[in-house]
Parts: C-alpha cells; structure tokens; sequence
C-alpha cells in the first residue's frame, strides 16, 4: 500500500503527481501489460540483447 504524507494546506494536485509518480515506480502497470499475452524465453532473451546493443551503441555514441 502507498502512503504519500500531504503537509498542511499543500496543493491536492501536487500530491496526487507524487502519488502517480511512486505508483509508477512500483511497476504495477509494467507487470499487468506484461502478462497479457505470454512472450516465449527465447524470444524475452532476444528482446534483452537488442535493448543491451542499442545502449551500448548509445554510450559509445556518447563517448
């Protein structure tokens, strides 16, 4: 469960973004999408070694 402590006279909008924000730091939705449809390991492993090529290349870029 969160829990977002709200100050005295602060502004509802401000807490409802920190609320949004540290929802989406739990990765509740992430999972959710995830499990909708079931992606075979080969495939999950596949998806991971294009994601570390493309930031390596990101970095190198940098570099």
């Amino acid at each position: 469960m969160l829990i977002i402590p709200v100050k005295e006279g602060e502004n509802i909008d401000r807490a409802l973004k920190k609320f949004k924000k540290k929802f989406e730091k739990t990765g509740v939705v992430k999972e959710l999408r995830g499990r909708q449809a079931f992606t075979k390991p080969s495939v999950r492993r596949r998806e991971e070694i294009k994601k570390a090529v493309y930031i390596s290349q990101l970095r190198q870029g940098e570099e």
